[in-house]
């Protein structure tokens, strides 16, 4: 065997990432993100959110062109108004969000209790947008994980996307 042909080989196999499970400090929630992806920083958050509202945390491919945000915001509800809380989020998106085309907007049995699923794109400023959204109550707070991509992209990532979502887990603190 020739000698470049494995050190190609051998490159290859190294240079692979592995995914990379990322987690709300203190809370006990964590995921695995797809392949290479890694955390936004302060800066890019602040841009890609302009918002004060904006996430906490933010993990993305390396052109950002496909992100996952999740946060524990403070601003809860109780279980038992679910279907309440689903139908608000879609009546503010379909009032503030341009060009909003639903996909789903349902609830979903996940981790022994229920979350509020809303897929949907959207136009934004510079592309198309696809977006998952799961939304649930925990400790007294809302839990939030946003799955974004451009609409171009979203079928190549949708694969690694839906199981990141399937990872989601609640670990005791």
């Amino acid at each position: 065997m020739k000698s470049w042909f494995l050190a190609l080989v051998i490159g290859a196999f190294t240079a692979h990432t592995s995914a990379e499970t990322f987690s709300i400090p203190d809370v006990g929630v964590s995921f695995e993100a797809p392949e290479g992806y890694t955390k936004l920083d302060a800066t890019e958050i602040a841009n890609k959110y302009p918002s004060n509202r904006g996430p906490a945390f933010v993990v993305g491919n390396e052109r950002r062109t496909t992100s996952i945000a999740y946060d524990l915001k403070p601003n809860g509800f109780p279980a038992d108004k679910i279907s309440e809380v689903k139908e608000f989020f879609k009546k503010t998106f379909d009032r503030i969000i341009p060009g909003i085309e639903w996909k789903q907007k349902k609830l979903v049995d996940m981790l022994g209790q229920q979350w509020i699923y809303l897929e949907m794109s959207s136009r934004a400023i510079d592309t198309d947008i696809h977006n998952i959204m799961l939304i649930t109550p925990l400790q007294g707070k809302m839990l939030i994980f946003n799955f974004n991509s451009t609409k171009a992209e979203f079928p190549k990532v949708e694969a690694e996307l839906r199981a990141s979502i399937n990872s989601i887990a609640f670990k005791p603190k």
